[in-house]
């Protein structure tokens, strides 16, 4: 799952990271803590649709906002400009291919998944379609076909160990890219 990161950017000095996976694969937890080691601005994507409005509508049946692609990325384009920030959404193809330096895809057993999201209180259909996204690794491939794929890392997701040692990975790698793009 581990894979070597070639560093290309626009000139930033400090690199945006994408982390995304399916719901219940740890992306809100491990962007909190990858921006606080490697001292990244994070955006929640999913807050930043409810409290700006960028959606049409909802979705009664999964639970959800109807997403309006084009008022997030409008939203979002001036704020990840400047470089420095982690974004956290379940999803990627949407973003423009130049915002990112490192898209991490995080991955884990359906049953962690499963557990995660019944915590939650996702409604069963929900809960069921999350995990045959992750069975199908629609997340990763919809990666793998949006962005070259050296800055692309798979990382298993399970344990508080695993998650540990994702941020510093990512740290390590925020650590190299500010090192060689220092202005």
């Amino acid at each position: 799952m581990d894979s070597e990161i070639i560093i290309t950017s626009p000139a930033r000095s400090s690199p945006n990271i994408l982390v995304t996976g399916t719901p219940g694969t740890g992306k809100t937890t491990t962007s909190e803590l990858i921006a606080l080691a490697a001292g990244l601005e994070k955006v929640t994507v999913g807050e930043l649709v409810k409290e700006r409005s960028l959606h049409d509508g909802y979705n009664e049946e999964f639970d959800t906002f109807w997403l309006n692609e084009d008022k997030v990325v409008d939203e979002m384009e001036d704020m990840l400009a400047g470089g420095g920030m982690c974004v956290d959404f379940h999803t990627c193809g949407m973003f423009p291919e130049r915002w990112f330096d490192l898209v991490v895809v995080l991955r884990a057993d359906t049953d962690k998944i499963y557990d995660r999201l019944e915590k939650r209180g996702y409604k069963q259909n929900k809960v069921q379609e999350n995990i045959e996204c992750e069975i199908m690794q629609v997340v990763l491939e919809e990666a793998q076909e949006s962005y070259q794929p050296e800055i692309v890392m798979e990382l298993a997701s399970n344990t508080i160990e695993q998650m540990e040692a994702n941020v510093e990975k990512v740290a390590a790698f925020v650590e190299e890219f500010r090192r060689t793009h220092t202005q």
